[in-house]
């Protein structure tokens, strides 16, 4: 049976250089979300959210693949991050980061079938996010991203690249997003792959 990756078929959003910034245009794709704030290391609603968001993306393939006899990869965890005061960012005063983390659902599967799974995965396990998670439609548009490798703690040099290839031309930075591409339980830390993004926002809006 096949087996679909969309990270192979997206792979200039999935797999761009470390070496350079370059510019995307990414269309709309929809995803599992769920909203948090709090530092990511000892948030137990950061830890929850992930944990459901994987149960549902699995509940959903496995109900896709026995309903259509058609198999696919589950897509990447992913995280949007901001504060209302950036200096939180600066600073390291992690209780103050917003995040939304997500999960990209391929278009080809129905929101009837990510509804079941929600449902599927409800009656299971019961999960505290799942009460919190809801699925939308994210269209970034134009972005600026890059691949960081590396510690998490980490990024800043990766991030000031991004800003300044954006800034250069005249646009403002959206939201932080990352795609976690690694196993971090498994991975050495000097070897985590994690893109990140920025959209590039019109300074006119």
């Amino acid at each position: 049976m096949e087996k679909i990756d969309l990270k192979k078929e997206f792979k200039h959003l999935y797999k761009p250089s470390a070496q350079e910034v370059v510019e995307v245009e990414v269309p709309a794709f929809k995803y599992l979300m769920v909203d948090g704030i709090g530092d990511p290391e000892t948030s137990s609603d950061y830890a929850q959210a992930i944990e459901a968001l994987f149960a549902v993306s699995h509940a959903t393939k496995a109900i896709y693949k026995k309903q259509f006899d058609k198999n696919y990869v589950v897509m990447p965890l992913e995280g949007l991050w901001w504060a209302d005061d950036l200096s939180v960012f600066e600073t390291g005063d992690k209780s103050q980061w917003q995040w939304t983390l997500m999960i990209m659902q391929p278009d080809f599967v129905g929101n009837d079938i990510i509804d079941a799974a929600m449902a599927e995965v409800q009656i299971k396990k019961s999960l505290p996010a799942l009460a919190k998670m809801r699925l939308e439609t994210l269209a970034e548009g134009r972005c600026a991203q890059i691949m960081h490798v590396g510690p998490f703690d980490q990024q800043g040099p990766t991030i000031e690249k991004v800003r300044h290839f954006i800034d250069s031309r005249a646009f403002r930075t959206g939201k932080h997003h990352e795609i976690y591409l690694s196993d971090i339980k498994r991975a050495d830390p000097k070897n985590w792959k994690t893109v990140v993004r920025h959209q590039m926002l019109s300074i006119y809006r």
